[in-house]
């Protein structure tokens, strides 16, 4: 007997692994079904371009329809391919013809170019004068051997692993909340929303796969609930993506689901090895949560420390050091010069800040430094990689601060209080001997980066802690869609940097030297630090929190008023008011916005606005020990 319950044992757990060996197959299956018939679909496309030519409107609107087919089989490996290899990505359903912007590892290695391709380029090129049908085949030709990548068994082998899948699901659900109901890469507003149920269903499938092929790492029971009444709501709403409830949608279905994910990852032990997972935060349960992801390490040098209380210290010294002017040349100008506390860290009464020679001004408008610790390459133009990196170069510049690192220190460690506090703050930076400026700068961008943790009534909206006025929902679903500001200000930080949230991104919107759009900003933005044709006049996106309170507007301070600032994007932007910009990334079509419509962009962004308590300065500064210090003033004299 003994015997036969020996077989009868193997020959289940047999059967069990043959099943689960089946349902892992079925799995990779329908992977490689998705990537087939894409292909299938892009080579039919192709065909066509060669048979039909692209002479007439009906030949165009021919090959439209195909390119539409072909991007409802592209969402049904999106949730895969997105998250697997976005570079290779791009050459299926590439936003821009060239990119600069490369990741997380720009802050190993300098940008480098970047060719788009595939479908969205190419329904945008079949709008354009004197076009050629091998230049659209070639963009269609390049998807077609993306492909390749996506069949290779570096990429394929992680299917047969459950790490993947609650990833790359991650990525999927952060743009269903920031990109796929906007049109970022959807040149036919038209399709967003089909486009959006369509893939909704296609990941159903893929939920579905997964569970048979991992049965003890499931989805729960309440996630594919909860899914299902997202494809129901995506199904009930208006077809027309400026019509979508785009708020709704986001709060009530795909939060929800991103915690649900993110407890997965959790429970499940999940690890990665993808860089797309670089920033962001496993134990984050909201895209609504300041923690969500983490481009800057706010405590520079002093990054192993934990203490609660040495921390504290370290943050009032670094409040002494920014409204201290001994920092300057001359003792008479301090970071609170440029960026007032109580100002939302910007200076609001004028546009662009003075010199260090208090004759002329500088280039450029003041920046908030609240929410600045979200941005993973620092100043307009994206010269720096941390924020320590940035307050080097001010305290050095000779426009701002003009001083140096050896008298700054002697300064510094001149004041007994500095000295003791540094002194004390060493211990804990082993690899260092002596005070260094990388204490001071770490000092300060700890203290003000501790005002970037708020939130804002939006926030509380999608967490379920309050409501907004309906005006300002109305204004939110105009800022996803009609208005077309999501496109660039992503979800949830409102600024340049997009799920996976490993890299800022830069724009060309054209802004002009005057109100009345006479000529354009002469400042060449990031082409300054990287030329490219495609970076002249390019900046950073900022972040749109707390903007009512940050004016004047854009790189300039050309604007004084929100209703300038939209007056200027709802009429094309520079292009759109007859400014020669040749490289504006900005559609220079009109957004035919009607006043009221405005109004309500506006009571969105005024939702943004955050609960933020501002400190009093500090009474007094440290005396040094050189009695000539000893008369600079809290906060600088200009």
């Amino acid at each position: 007997m003994k015997i036969f319950s020996v077989i009868a044992a193997i020959l289940i757990i047999a059967f069990c692994f043959s099943f689960s060996l089946q349902q892992s197959k079925d799995y990779n299956n329908l992977y490689e079904g998705a990537v087939n018939d894409l292909d299938k679909q892009l080579s039919l496309l192709l065909t066509t371009i060669k048979k039909t030519g692209i002479a007439t409107e009906e030949d165009r609107e021919q090959i439209r329809k195909e390119i539409r087919s072909c991007r409802l089989s592209m969402k049904g490996v999106d949730f895969w391919f997105r998250y697997f290899e976005p570079v290779m990505y791009r050459k299926i359903n590439g936003p821009l013809p060239v990119e600069w912007e490369n990741e997380v590892f720009e802050k190993f290695e300098p940008p480098y170019r970047r060719e788009g391709a595939g479908l969205t380029l190419a329904e945008q090129y079949l709008e354009e004068e004197n076009i050629s049908k091998d230049s659209l085949s070639a963009l269609i030709r390049s998807s077609v051997e993306a492909l390749a990548t996506f069949r290779a068994d570096s990429i394929t082998q992680n299917l047969g692993s459950y790490h993947h899948f609650f990833l790359a699901n991650r990525l999927y659900l952060l743009n269903l909340a920031a990109l796929y109901t906007t049109g970022f890469e959807c040149p036919d507003t038209g399709s967003v929303i089909p486009e959006l149920r369509s893939m909704l269903k296609d990941v159903k499938e893929i939920y579905h796969r997964f569970d048979e092929a991992f049965p003890s790492m499931p989805l729960s029971t309440e996630y594919l609930a909860q899914y299902n009444k997202a494809i129901d709501f995506a199904n009930n709403q208006p077809a027309d993506f400026s019509l979508f409830d785009h708020f709704t949608f986001i709060k009530d279905h795909i939060n929800p689901l991103f915690r649900m994910n993110q407890q997965f990852i959790t429970r499940y032990g999940v690890v990665t090895k993808n860089y797309n997972d670089y920033s962001l935060n496993n134990n984050c349960n909201s895209i609504f949560d300041k923690a969500l992801y983490v481009p800057q390490n706010t405590k520079g040098i002093f990054s192993l420390i934990e203490d609660e209380k040495l921390l504290k210290e370290i943050k009032q010294t670094g409040k002494l050091l920014f409204y201290d002017p001994i920092l300057s040349a001359n003792n008479q100008r301090s970071c609170v010069s440029c960026h007032k506390p109580a100002e939302f860290f910007t200076d609001t009464t004028q546009s662009t800040s003075l010199r260090f020679d208090r004759q002329q001004h500088l280039e450029r408008n003041t920046p908030t430094l609240i929410n600045a610790i979200y941005n993973h390459l620092i100043m307009l133009d994206g010269k720096h990689i941390s924020l320590q990196d940035q307050v080097k170069d001010v305290t050095r510049n000779v426009e701002e601060m003009n001083s140096n690192e050896a008298e700054m220190l002697k300064k510094i460690l001149s004041c007994k209080e500095y000295k003791d506090a540094f002194k004390k703050f060493l211990k804990y930076t082993p690899e260092e001997k002596e005070v260094t400026l990388s204490h001071i700068v770490s000092a300060i961008t700890y203290y003000y980066a501790d005002f970037s943790r708020h939130s804002a009534p939006f926030d509380d909206a999608m967490n379920h802690k309050q409501d907004i006025a309906p005006e300002a929902k109305r204004g939110f679903n105009l800022f996803m869609s009609k208005a077309q500001c999501a496109t660039c200000h992503f979800v949830p930080m409102f600024n340049g940097v997009k799920p996976p949230y490993i890299g800022s991104e830069f724009e060309v919107i054209g802004v002009p030297e005057d109100s009345g759009f006479h000529k354009l900003s002469p400042d060449k933005g990031r082409y300054k630090v990287n030329p490219a044709h495609e970076t002249m006049n390019a900046f950073r996106t900022g972040t749109l929190r707390n903007i009512a309170f940050t004016k004047p507007y854009m790189h300039n301070g050309v604007f004084q008023t929100l209703e300038q600032v939209i007056d200027m994007y709802d009429a094309g932007g520079g292009a759109g008011k007859k400014l020669h910009v040749a490289n504006q990334t900005l559609a220079s079509d009109s957004l035919k916005l009607s006043a009221a419509e405005k109004k309500e962009l506006i009571a969105f962004m005024h939702s943004l606005n955050e609960k933020i308590i501002f400190e009093a300065p500090p009474a007094a500064l440290p005396r040094s020990g050189n009695k000539e210090l000893n008369s600079r003033k809290t906060g600088g004299e200009y």
